[in-house]
């Protein structure tokens, strides 16, 4: 990643304005910021793709929400990722960004995501190194990618419902 946009997302971690807003932040190829709402139901959503993580990834490592990393198009904030203790060793405990791309990365869609932007970043995070890519739909359908396409359930968590909403 080019050193301005470090620099852009240094900035963008030290503005107290930014850091109130109700939107997930992250930063173009360009050095823009772009900004996404969320929404109760999209926190919810993360919140159970997190628990399904711990469930059914069998191999030792951690799922965490709104992690940051550097790639070669900005910082991107997918919502939930998985990252082996391997991967884990390797970043830095002063990075601001991860210069290290999760085995697993998982998009929750919100209204405003176009298919191109979803596409885009799937391409994005499985050409810097992930291994999966997940996206959830708004009514938390999961659709799951590797690096040869769409796949009809996950690798790295095998078992994991295809489904993260409830019938309540």
């Amino acid at each position: 990643m080019a050193t301005t946009d470090i620099s852009m997302w240094r900035r963008v971690l030290r503005d107290p304005q930014l850091r109130e807003l109700p939107y997930k932040i992250e930063t173009n190829e360009y050095g823009q910021l772009v900004m996404s709402p969320h929404t109760p139901f999209h926190s919810r959503h993360q919140s159970r793709l997190l628990r399904a993580l711990d469930e059914h990834v069998t191999r030792r490592g951690e799922a965490t929400i709104e992690f940051a990393v550097e790639t070669s198009k900005g910082v991107k904030v997918p919502d939930v990722v998985w990252l082996s203790d391997e991967r884990w060793a390797q970043i830095p405990e002063d990075a601001e960004a991860s210069p290290v791309m999760p085995e697993l990365c998982v998009e929750v869609r919100s209204e405003g995501n176009t298919d191109a932007e979803m596409r885009e970043k799937r391409r994005l995070y499985l050409d810097e190194g992930a291994q999966e890519v997940w996206i959830c739909d708004a009514d938390g359908r999961l659709r799951f990618f590797d690096l040869t396409g769409e796949r009809d359930q996950s690798a790295l968590a095998p078992g994991c419902p295809s489904v993260v909403a409830s019938a309540d």
